[in-house]
């Protein structure tokens, strides 16, 4: 599991971060829509539900289908989670969440290729105490969305 040792405080500046993004427009126009915590609510939803369902596929031997549901999964990590950081308000934690997104994607990308259900785990577990934590703090974390 992933403990924050800056406590709730840093937690909170360092996922708050991922509310000021750099500004790419498909990430734009969603936050328009639903607002930014909900956007990191829906990208981490999209990412587990893409990893189930790549998981299903792998075991049922529908290749065409794991391997779109892992880019999916992928692409929610890239353009989604690791682009919605703020390398420079989120401080030391927000670059080590985008050292992770990045081995995330990397283990996606092996398990795609070796066809490897345990990698699909090892994400999902990875991941799983960030989106937990982000369940457990959106409401209070500062951003644009507290603005609307």
């Amino acid at each position: 599991s992933i403990t924050f040792s800056g406590g709730p405080t840093q937690l909170h500046r360092a996922l708050g971060a991922m509310l000021e993004p750099e500004s790419t427009p498909w990430l734009d126009g969603l936050r328009q829509q639903v607002g930014s915590r909900d956007v990191v609510a829906m990208l981490f939803d999209g990412y587990f539900e893409s990893l189930m369902r790549a998981k299903a596929a792998m075991a049922a031997g529908q290749i065409e289908l794991k391997g779109r549901e892992i880019g999916r999964a992928v692409r929610i990590v890239e353009e989604g989670l690791k682009a919605s950081l703020n390398l420079s308000a989120g401080g030391a934690l927000a670059a080590d969440l985008s050292e992770l997104y990045a081995y995330v994607t990397l283990r996606l990308t092996q398990a795609n290729l070796k066809n490897d259900a345990a990698a699909l785990d090892e994400c999902r577990a990875l991941v799983q105490p960030l989106h937990d934590a982000w369940q457990s703090i959106a409401s209070q974390v500062d951003g644009p969305s507290a603005q609307r």
